[in-house]
């Protein structure tokens, strides 16, 4: 998991028992090696891992990363990151672009279809991301411009009538 910079942690266990935390971001970090330290709120080790890289637009960014399986090297830790990020992603646009969490329904059957229509929607947009290079929301914005002169057109006719 991605953890915040001021998050502070014990780097040994005596540390930890004697309540001495640092925070993340001042830690002397190494290239090679995860830090294996003790997160405060937490009672067993994790390791923690700073990664480096660099934005589109050439800025850097730094990333705090935890993991709690002590076997782990670098190279896994953010591969791990890599792919749970992925599910975040998709989680965003299952909330955000496909209206999940709005449902009005109150009946079970209805609560499914609209779970499924969601998931199928995220599908589509996902379809639609492949096809024309754009993220969901670039693709879900464009889709409402195009859509509203049909609904000030509608709303005219409406007021008109």
């Amino acid at each position: 998991m991605a953890l915040k910079s001021n998050r502070t942690v014990a780097l040994s266990e005596e540390d930890k028992k004697q309540g001495i935390f640092s925070r993340i971001d001042s830690l002397n970090w190494s290239k090679q090696k995860p830090v294996r330290g003790w997160l405060k709120g937490l009672n067993f080790p994790v390791l923690i891992h700073r990664q480096v890289f660099t934005n589109k637009d050439g800025s850097t960014g730094i990333l705090y990363l935890a993991c709690s399986d002590l076997s782990c090297n670098i190279s896994q830790i953010e591969a791990i990151y890599q792919k749970r990020w992925k599910v975040e992603v998709f989680h965003k646009t299952l909330k955000s672009n496909t209206g999940l969490a709005k449902s009005p329904t109150k009946c079970i059957r209805t609560q499914s279809n609209h779970i499924f229509m969601s998931i199928y929607a995220a599908f589509q947009l996902e379809c639609l991301k492949l096809k024309h290079k754009m993220n969901h929301f670039a693709l879900r914005n464009r889709i409402y411009v195009k859509a509203l002169p049909q609904a000030m057109s509608e709303l005219h006719l409406l007021k008109s009538a």
